[in-house]
């Protein structure tokens, strides 16, 4: 049986969040959501996703810092960062910190779904 692959989506716009969500499970992901860090770092202790879509500015603990803490609890997961807000630095902290991708949002859904799959497959191989 086909088991989908396990995304948690952690971004505190709610409408951002549900949206991307949903028409992530449309394309036949199990998708979980949180909206900071500690909910995904709880919702990660519950059962791990395989790949985290992580916002850049959460409002509890900086996006970095939240991938640190994924990255330490769960090496094998990849991770996605998302931002709003364009910064250079920030996606080469995250790319050196362990994240697989820095994207710009808006997100264009399929290059999305494309790099979560590649985040998959490279963190299969660091495992």
């Amino acid at each position: 049986m086909f088991e989908p692959l396990q995304l948690l989506v952690v971004d505190d716009e709610l409408d951002f969040r549900e949206t991307l969500a949903q028409r992530l499970r449309f394309r036949g992901f199990g998708v979980r959501a949180a909206a900071d860090c500690h909910e995904a770092l709880a919702a990660m202790a519950r059962q791990p996703a395989q790949v985290v879509i992580l916002d850049v500015m959460l409002p509890d603990v900086d996006g970095l810092d939240c991938l640190a803490r994924i990255k330490k609890q769960w090496p094998t997961t990849g991770v996605i960062m998302l931002s709003g807000h364009a910064s250079i630095t920030a996606g080469m902290q995250g790319i050196a910190a362990g994240a697989s991708e820095y994207c710009l949002k808006p997100v264009e859904l399929s290059g999305l779904v494309e790099k979560i799959h590649i985040a998959h497959a490279e963190a299969g191989v660091r495992s």
